[in-house]
């Protein structure tokens, strides 16, 4: 029988709806149960009829939409939304290498086949080969972090942040910790280093002021009840002007003097000294422990350019102590980050070869004569896609090092800048279409300066560079 369309857009009924079994038996249907399984399809459909049954109870609903076609396509559709994966991976044109938000350190090839290596076969994660006996899971990469670190020992955790609340835990728990007033950090989320201080169950003492710390602040501050003199690197922020810090070899001759231990918080940590590239001077671990101090943390997924992970580096006396603390276990990292650090620490061992092996240093290393001819090439193609109420021009920009590591240090870098040209808000627009690029099938992320969208090639990859030219030419946005 013909349906006449004037008869399809009449508004449907809750009766006219189709039954669920028959939708269930359609050929459609069953091609969508091969591939998403019974369970999950009959659900889906379920609360679509139960969708359309108030669509129809309002009168909002035509028989066009009963029609089987339509009904199973928007079936499919809510089964690929609903498998969809919630971590997506996104194209970074921010200008800022280590981002937060977006994973920060990416990982070298080496480490990424350490990991697919041990996804699918048992490891002797905590089962030592040579005595056939329990393991310890920080000695498959203890050596290599002690030889490139020049540290007696070393454990690891699952952040920098994890690393300093066991070090306390283990360490000052219900006693005192000096920390200058002008270190007192916060890191990413609202997370302060005051509130460590109290998760760990220390008290802490502050010293100084904002912007000036002398040695005899310090001095004054020790008592019976001190158990630890922390310094923190200011990693994710700098204070100029009229100022004063102690520096850490006077920290550790008074350490030893009163017999307290001293540590420091690097947050983000370097292994190697950046200037040789270049780069500005970041204090490096080795360095750190030299001057003497007792304990050392930092982080994995910042500038050593692995793994999330948190690293404790320094005296064995100390290191066996946190090691026996109950929170250890809790913070402790599983197979996957362990093979990955090891395959990150082992590029260590050869750093003339650095550059071209470790992701993070061969993006912060980038020639800008290189960022400028990828830029150049996406220019017309975006311009093209954009249309004439755009305009796009290659022009030369400031990369960040990280949000969290060094970011008031930059980088000369190329990106595309993207201003609006046509009689509407300008800023609105703008924001329009940094939404549209955000939430294309690969997700395309900017960052927008003066009511116009910049999009900063530096952390671009060949392939990514590519994908963009293939669907700029052929799409409008």
């Amino acid at each position: 029988m013909t349906v006449s369309v004037s008869s399809q857009m009449q508004a449907a009924r809750p009766a006219d709806l189709p039954a669920i079994d028959k939708l269930l038996q359609h050929n459609k249907t069953a091609a969508l149960v091969a591939e998403y399984g019974q369970t999950l399809v009959t659900t889906q459909l379920r609360q679509l009829m139960d969708e359309l049954r108030q669509k129809a109870l309002a009168g909002q609903l035509t028989h066009a939409e009963l029609a089987h076609e339509p009904l199973l396509s928007g079936l499919a559709a809510r089964l690929s939304e609903v498998t969809a994966s919630k971590l997506k991976t996104v194209i970074n044109l921010t200008g800022t290498v280590l981002h937060t938000n977006l994973g920060r350190a990416l990982l070298p090839d080496s480490a990424v086949q350490a990991v697919v290596k041990v996804l699918t076969q048992a490891t002797n994660l905590e089962f030592d080969l040579d005595t056939g006996r329990r393991g310890d899971r920080d000695s498959l990469v203890e050596d290599l972090i002690c030889e490139l670190t020049g540290a007696e020992a070393a454990t690891v955790v699952n952040n920098n942040a994890a690393a300093v609340l066991l070090m306390l835990n283990a360490l000052a728990a219900q006693r005192e910790v000096i920390v200058s007033r002008g270190e007192l950090v916060e890191i990413g989320g609202s997370f302060r280093i005051p509130d460590i201080m109290t998760s760990a169950s220390s008290t802490l003492v502050e010293v100084g002021t904002t912007n000036r710390t002398h040695y005899a602040d310090y001095e004054r501050a020790l008592g019976e009840r001190t158990a630890m003199i922390m310094k923190v690197h200011c990693s994710n922020y700098a204070v100029v002007g009229f100022t004063k810090t102690t520096g850490i070899n006077e920290l550790v001759r008074l350490g030893r003097e009163r017999r307290v231990p001293v540590t420091v918080d690097l947050g983000s940590g370097t292994l190697v000294d950046l200037t040789q590239w270049g780069l500005p001077h970041e204090p490096t671990v080795r360095e750190t422990l030299a001057t003497g101090v007792d304990l050392v943390t930092f982080s994995g997924d910042k500038l050593l350019g692995g793994p999330q992970a948190g690293f404790i580096v320094g005296r064995k006396s100390l290191i066996d102590i946190i090691k026996k603390h109950p929170l250890k276990r809790a913070l402790r990292t599983g197979k996957l980050t362990m093979a990955a650090l090891e395959a990150v620490l082992s590029l260590y061992l050869s750093p003339e070869r650095l550059p071209e092996r470790l992701t993070t240093l061969h993006l912060l290393t980038r020639a800008q004569s290189d960022i400028q001819a990828q830029a150049g090439q996406l220019q017309p193609v975006l311009q093209q896609a954009l249309g004439r109420d755009f305009t796009v021009t290659a022009e030369p920009m400031l990369s960040q090092i990280g949000s969290g590591a060094m970011p008031v240090e930059s980088l000369p870098s190329f990106g595309l800048v993207i201003h609006y040209s046509g009689t509407d808000k300008a800023g609105k627009q703008i924001m329009q279409l940094e939404r549209r690029l955000r939430c294309q099938a690969e997700p395309v992320i900017g960052r927008i300066h003066k009511n116009a969208l910049y999009l900063d090639c530096r952390c671009l990859s060949t392939g990514q560079a590519q994908r963009l030219h293939t669907l700029w030419s052929n799409a409008q946005l």
